[in-house]
């Protein structure tokens, strides 16, 4: 079975032999019977804010926390009141005044930069996902892999539910997750290949209000072996959105059970903007 990695890898070969550009933009789903969403994502979209309002916004801007072991194994200072902006558009995500003030950290596309006041650009590294196969990944990250890393997560992470109305998306329902809050709804989501997100299959639940309590994936570049739950808690409302504002990862080596330690990541969302579009 082919990894994300290796995907990006033939259709970037495959771009170069046609002659044709790969464009980032995720276009909007189309219409059509082939490509219907279940009546569960439907409901957790509507639940987090709704159709209509995404459809009115350019961007989120945020304030953030984060750490845990993770940033502790790959030599990476915590994140403390960071802000961030993640585009509603397109594969676009900005970490700014970091790693100085003035600098701005970003993913466009498949390219991770950092730029200074002027926009002048001071570091920046192409495809970055093919360079986690190198053996250096496993003992520490650099600036960029942290940014490419951090940057994809946090914006899968701010615009999902409402990333399923683009196209290329696979579903499938699966049995509830019994809790002690109640049964959790259960989709195996596919993602599509041209989409920079931890795993191509990840498993999304949702409580009863059709809200999204957890999502199961594996951190590929981390590892194969990375499988995690990553628990979504404290709901608040901006501006008619519905968002987590505490994260927290837990290691998932098998089954549906996460053991309790270590936490690899902790997130914690200080405030939230909605930038309409223009």
């Amino acid at each position: 079975m082919l990894t994300w990695a290796d995907e990006m890898l033939v259709l970037r070969r495959s771009t170069a032999q046609t002659g044709r550009q790969w464009a980032w933009c995720v276009a909007p789903r189309k219409c059509s019977a082939e490509m219907a969403t279940p009546e569960l994502i439907k409901a957790a979209i509507e639940a987090h804010g709704g159709q209509a309002r995404w459809d009115r916004v350019d961007a989120l801007e945020a304030t953030l926390s984060a750490g845990g072991f993770l940033f502790t194994a790959k030599h990476r200072p915590v994140l403390r009141r960071i802000r961030v902006r993640a585009s509603a558009r397109e594969v676009r995500f900005a970490f700014h005044d970091f790693p100085r003030a003035g600098e701005t950290s970003e993913l466009v596309g498949d390219e991770v930069r950092v730029v200074g006041p002027d926009r002048a650009v001071l570091a920046r590294r192409e495809h970055p996902r093919l360079a986690f196969s190198r053996p250096r990944r496993q003992l520490y990250w650099d600036h960029l892999d942290f940014v490419y890393f951090g940057a994809y997560a946090t914006w899968n992470y701010l615009v999902t539910p409402f990333l399923f109305l683009r196209e290329g998306f696979a579903f499938e329902e699966l049995p509830p997750l019994q809790t002690p809050a109640g049964p959790w709804s259960r989709v195996r989501v596919t993602f599509p290949a041209d989409l920079p997100t931890h795993s191509r299959t990840q498993d999304f639940y949702f409580d009863a209000h059709h809200l999204l309590r957890r999502l199961d994936y594996t951190a590929d570049v981390v590892g194969g072996w990375a499988h995690a739950a990553h628990m979504c808690e404290q709901m608040r409302e901006f501006d008619g959105l519905q968002v987590a504002t505490r994260r927290t990862v837990k290691p998932l080596p098998f089954g549906t059970h996460p053991l309790p330690l270590p936490t690899l990541v902790a997130i914690e969302l200080h405030d939230l903007r909605v930038c309409p579009c223009p």
